[in-house]
């Protein structure tokens, strides 16, 4: 019985070391959201830190801010989704399909 316990502790050590290098991985990882076919983009990076707002000026109406507001939104979402994706992909693989305890989100 003592070596399979010993081996549990092998594998939550390596589990551990991965999900370290994951969450290093993810840290500097940088992922496009956009909305409107790319008239507005957003660049976040693991850590939802913004990087870059990009505009195309014929979405800009100054009659109409709100709409360029909404489009901001719609693509700080995508972005965020997107990064939640790429998250969870990686931390099933990193854990070889274990599930996180409840409550433990990803990437922080």
């Amino acid at each position: 019985m003592r070596g399979g316990f010993g081996g549990l502790m092998a594998q939550a050590q390596k589990m551990q070391a991965n999900i370290g290098r994951l969450q290093e991985e993810l840290a500097v990882m940088e992922v496009e959201g956009t909305a409107s076919n790319g008239a507005v983009k957003v660049l976040l990076t693991g850590k939802h830190e913004c990087r870059r707002v990009s505009i195309d000026p014929a979405v800009i109406d100054p009659d109409d801010v709100e709409m360029l507001e909404d489009l901001i939104v719609l693509a700080i979402n995508d972005s965020v989704k997107k990064i939640e994706s790429i998250s969870s992909e990686r931390m099933k693989k990193a854990t070889a399909g274990m599930p996180l305890p409840p409550g433990m989100k990803m990437p922080f």
